[in-house]
């Protein structure tokens, strides 16, 4: 059988309206309003470089520009309508997903017991039950409320003490839970006094989780890999997402598509015909320039991302300074469908300083995409709490 084409700017257009970056958001950014755009997008990273704006804020801000820091800290902490937990990497994740993740709880506690030097060396579970022991009679405790006089070491993961190494095994394998933060510090309590107990009591067992979690990754992607599904919550393994692909092709509740990849090649994905109805009503995207996060989701998949938009893009970070292209963190820039460019740009006091924007390779910079620039950055003062927005002399590459 022949499959079917998406064609590039059909699929780049699908892909960014399940991502809610096509259409403009109007909402509140805060409480129902905001745990919708959690659960349409299914997590957002969190981190803690904070040049601008911490990367978390930036992804929710650049779909709800009425969008604040504490708007999110309420879901987790208050309205326990959200989580904290691990996808490929820390994220804040929907509550209601919680049954879910036992299953990435059992695998990440045995790959730590496996991998962590810590958790294999005599004393490790005495080590355990302080850590449960302090928790439960004292309350919610950060990694600074423990460990007092402990010799730091190679402890397993970071260099941590052995308490903030116990702390982070019992989050990683379910047994404490983030209450809340101060600051970015994290907060620890027992999984009974944080998950509400319609959640904590609920329970899935392993071919349930594997089938919701790459059924809700197709509904967010549009099309994927059996790789790329699996890769986005980070719960299936590549050789379950193989299985569950070959029997839901099977069953025909999926279906293959040929992608049209920026340089015009094709790669074959799976789809549904239900996602690929919804194209002919997608709406052309408005001129309107975006400001995204590094961690923003449409960019998690560095791989995907180039091969879908024709957009090479690195995190700099770790990259001596030397040796970095751009910067040590750059934000990419999106005008419509089409990532235009990057952007150089820090927060000093009650400045926000733009150092440099490349537009990418054969892209023109005319009056009206750098007024729409321009006024992005006008736009996301209120998130970065700056007063200003200057320009560096050459801050226009290119």
């Amino acid at each position: 059988m022949t499959r079917s084409l998406l064609d590039n700017q059909s699929a780049r257009r699908l892909f960014l309206d399940r991502h809610l970056l096509l259409r403009p958001g109007s909402g509140p950014g805060r409480d129902d309003d905001l745990d919708g755009v959690l659960h349409e997008l299914g997590f957002v990273q969190i981190d803690s470089v904070n040049t601008l704006a911490r990367a978390h804020d930036l992804i929710l801000w650049s779909r709800r520009g009425r969008y604040r820091p504490e708007a999110l800290e309420r879901l987790v902490s208050h309205r326990r309508t959200a989580f904290e937990h691990w996808t490929h990497d820390a994220a804040v994740v929907p509550m209601e997903f919680y049954p879910m993740w036992r299953l990435k709880f059992a695998r990440d506690e045995a790959r730590m017991r496996a991998r962590w030097p810590a958790a294999r060396r005599e004393g490790w579970e005495s080590e355990i039950d302080t850590v449960l022991r302090h928790i439960a009679d004292e309350g919610p405790a950060c990694s600074n409320d423990l460990g007092g006089g402990e010799k730091k070491g190679s402890s397993g993961w970071w260099d941590w003490h052995p308490s903030k190494t116990a702390l982070e095994f019992l989050w990683r394998s379910g047994r404490l839970a983030i209450c809340h933060r101060r600051g970015f510090r994290k907060f620890y309590d027992l999984t009974e006094r944080v998950i509400p107990a319609e959640h904590r009591n609920s329970h899935k067992d392993d071919g349930e989780i594997v089938d919701w979690a790459m059924s809700e990754a197709l509904k967010r992607l549009g099309f994927g890999t059996s790789g790329e599904m699996a890769a986005f919550f980070e719960i299936v393994t590549r050789d379950e997402a193989r299985a569950w692909c070959a029997r839901a092709l099977s069953a025909g509740h999926i279906i293959e598509t040929d992608i049209e990849m920026a340089d015009g090649s094709r790669r074959r994905s799976f789809t549904t015909e239900t996602v690929l109805d919804t194209i002919s009503s997608l709406p052309d995207p408005s001129s309107r320039v975006r400001l995204l996060s590094p961690f923003d989701p449409v960019l998690r998949d560095r791989a995907r991302t180039e091969r879908l938009f024709g957009f090479h893009f690195r995190i700099e970070i770790f990259v001596p300074e030397a040796r970095r292209k751009y910067g040590y963190y750059i934000f990419p820039v999106l005008q419509g469908d089409r990532v235009i460019g990057r952007l150089d740009a820090r927060r000093t006091g009650n400045v926000l300083t733009v150092s440099a924007f490349w537009p990418e390779p054969g892209l023109r910079m005319g009056k009206g995409r750098t007024s729409a620039l321009i006024a992005e950055l006008e736009r996301v003062r209120s998130l970065a709490g700056v007063e200003v927005v200057e320009f560096s002399d050459d801050w226009l590459q290119g």
